[in-house]
Parts: C-alpha cells; sequence; structure tokens
C-alpha cells in the first residue's frame, strides 16, 4: 500500500460514497442505513441523499415505494431507513427505562389490537384504549397512545407498516431471536457504520459507536470493548496526529477511486459530510448546521446544503422553490466561484437534475 495523504482520503470519501447511480433497491442494500429529517428545504434528507445513489430518483419515491422494498423504519444511530439485515442485528431491543407490569399489559393489548387489525393509525388505538395525555420530550402534551405506539416501534414490538399523510402507521411484529454471540453482532454493526462513513478519523469513529448506545442500549456495557476491536482489525494510517480507518480490502491510495466532473448539492446529513470533524479535516473549514440556529447568529443559512465539486467542497447552496420554479442562492468559501466554464456547466447540470428531482423549473 502506497503512503496515503490527505489527497487520497478525501477522493475516497467522496469516490466510495458517491458510487454510480444504481436502482433504489440496490442503493439502500449498499448504504444500509439512510438518515430521515422532516424538513423541506427544498426536500427532505432521505431524498436529497439517495437522488445522488439512485437513477431518476425523485422526491417523495421512497416513501411511496416504501410497502414494496427491502427496508424498514427505525433507530440506528440516527432515525431513518434502515435494510431488514441492519434491523435483525439490534434486535430484539431492550430500553434504558424498563416498564413496570401495568406498562406492559398495556403494551401487550395494544400490540393484540394492531395484529387484529392489520395496520393501525395512532388515532384509532387512541380512541380504542383512551389512554390519556402524557408530557413529551420538548415540554408538550402528547397524547399516551402516541408515545406508547413509538416506545413499542422502538423496542421492536411493532412495524412502520406505511404512512398516512406521514403519520405512522403500525403492524404487529413477531420477537426476535437474541444473537448467540453478542461481540459478533456489534462488530456487524461497527462494519455498517464504517461502510457508511468511511475513511473515518478516529474521534469520527469513536462518536459513532458511542451512538450505538441508542440502537442496541441492551449491549450499551460491551460498546467499549467493540470500539477497541475495531481499532485493533480495522486497516488504518496515521496522518498528522490522527489515526483514520475503512473497511477490510479497501485502499484508499488506489487508483480506483475516480471522482467525476460534477457538482453536487449535498443534504447537511449525507454521508459524505455528516461527520463535521472529518469535514473540516478533509476541506479545512467549518460547515455547521444552521435550522436551529437563531437567524441572526446563521453563517450560511437555514439549510445550507455542502456544494461539491470533484471531490472539493467549495461553498454550499441555500435553495427553495417559489411559483414551481427552484431558486438557488449560492455561496462560495474563497468568495467568489471557479471561473472555468467546466464548473459553470456542471452547476447548471446539478441544479437542473435537482429541479427534476423535485418536479419543478429550472431555468
Amino acid at each position: 500500500m502506497a503512503a496515503i495523504t490527505l489527497d487520497h482520503l478525501r477522493r475516497h470519501a467522496v469516490a466510495r460514497s458517491l458510487f454510480t447511480p444504481t436502482t433504489l433497491p440496490r442503493a439502500l442494500a449498499r448504504l444500509g442505513f439512510v438518515q430521515a429529517d422532516p424538513i423541506r428545504a427544498p426536500a427532505r434528507a432521505q431524498d436529497l441523499t439517495l437522488r445522488h445513489r439512485v437513477r431518476d430518483y425523485r422526491v417523495g419515491e421512497l416513501e411511496r415505494r416504501y410497502t414494496r422494498l427491502a427496508v424498514e423504519e427505525d433507530f440506528f444511530v440516527n432515525y431513518g431507513f434502515v435494510t431488514p439485515e441492519l434491523h435483525a442485528l439490534m434486535h430484539p431491543r431492550s430500553a434504558l427505562r424498563e416498564w413496570p407490569a401495568d406498562r406492559w399489559a398495556q403494551a401487550e393489548a395494544v400490540w393484540h389490537f394492531v395484529q387484529a387489525r392489520g395496520a393501525a393509525h395512532p388515532r384509532e388505538v387512541d380512541a380504542q384504549f383512551a389512554h390519556g395525555h402524557t408530557i413529551n420530550g420538548f415540554g408538550g402534551r402528547s397524547k399516551a397512545s402516541t408515545e406508547l405506539l413509538d416506545a413499542m416501534h422502538y423496542r421492536g414490538l411493532l412495524r412502520v407498516a406505511r404512512r398516512d399523510n406521514g403519520i405512522r402507521l403500525y403492524a404487529a411484529r413477531q420477537p426476535h431471536t437474541p444473537p448467540e454471540d453478542v461481540a459478533a453482532t456489534l462488530d456487524r454493526l461497527v462494519d455498517v457504520l464504517v461502510n457508511k462513513y468511511a475513511p473515518l478519523p478516529q474521534p469520527g469513529l469513536r462518536q459513532l459507536v458511542a451512538m450505538l448506545q441508542h440502537a442496541v442500549p441492551q449491549w450499551k456495557g460491551q460498546l467499549r470493548a467493540a470500539l477497541q476491536r475495531a481499532t485493533q482489525r480495522l486497516p488504518n494510517t496515521e496522518l498528522d496526529g490522527v489515526r483514520w480507518f475503512w473497511p477490510e480490502g479497501e485502499d484508499p491510495a488506489s487508483r480506483r477511486w475516480k471522482t467525476d466532473e460534477r457538482v453536487r448539492l449535498l443534504a447537511p446529513f449525507d454521508p459524505v459530510v455528516w461527520d463535521r470533524d472529518r469535514f473540516e479535516r478533509l476541506w479545512g473549514w467549518a460547515y455547521r448546521f444552521e435550522a436551529y440556529t437563531p437567524p441572526a447568529k446563521r453563517v450560511r443559512g437555514y439549510y445550507a446544503l455542502p456544494l461539491l465539486w470533484r471531490d472539493e467542497v467549495i461553498g454550499w447552496g441555500n435553495l427553495s422553490v417559489a411559483g414551481g420554479r427552484l431558486r438557488a442562492d449560492l455561496g462560495y468559501v474563497n468568495g467568489t466561484p471557479p471561473k472555468d466554464r467546466d464548473f459553470r456547466r456542471a452547476l447548471d447540470a446539478e441544479l437542473a437534475d435537482m429541479a427534476a428531482c423535485l418536479g419543478v423549473s429550472w431555468v
């Protein structure tokens, strides 16, 4: 293996994640997990992520085809869409807070009700059981039935059958079988993370493994050992005092990792830019998600999309739709866009592709 440089890692990060667009099922299988987010600016994160990796992807396609796809809504390191294989690795899942006997009795009654219906809307469950209200995590009032359904889904007692105007409809799920080898299962979960976000600097790997406590709280006490095994078994190199890791069988210095002459506007949660520490190490400037930052303190915008040109993130874009047309407000790290015509053509092509995905026009 040749000596690995930052240029190699940058190219590796872009080329391995932005693979040749394929079918939606194959893209989901290759990614393993797609993070979801409800903000539409101009589309949800899952749509903005998949449009780069699925041929002719159109906004909302994942939700429209959900019932026919091998995919589950579930929590991994964040909430999103996971393959059945990944889902099975995380269950049977317990929770950090144990349920008392009366809560389990409620859950059992709801489970049988949902099983009998095939798929149930939260309002149907609420009408049947009238569980009342509770205080949610944001300090507001939520229906207790909705909270119970969410908790049952998290524990793997229910699955999301489909959505109705964005509301989850649930179906009953049979119990999972516990794994025989927990350590091996945790290693497979770590491999999913590394495959999704590599090459990973050691702080990023440590952060992601720690976040598995939300995916598999029942094994929280074994995550430190899983991290130690990962640092010992994964190929790696040290660069500028930081150790980087990637999947077995890959070589970041290989000529196979080629970036194309394309501009891409990436979702804030796209695998290429998700790790903000890695982002700064690879591209030399700080990118932050500012949707929840007070407007007066925003630097780049409510939902600024990192702007990738070849293997360099050179700026950002805030996109919106008005009157059936896509509007783009772009900013650049160096103050101005590249001067060459290739960039201008590639940018126009990216905005046209974005407009087609959204079903709007671009001039």
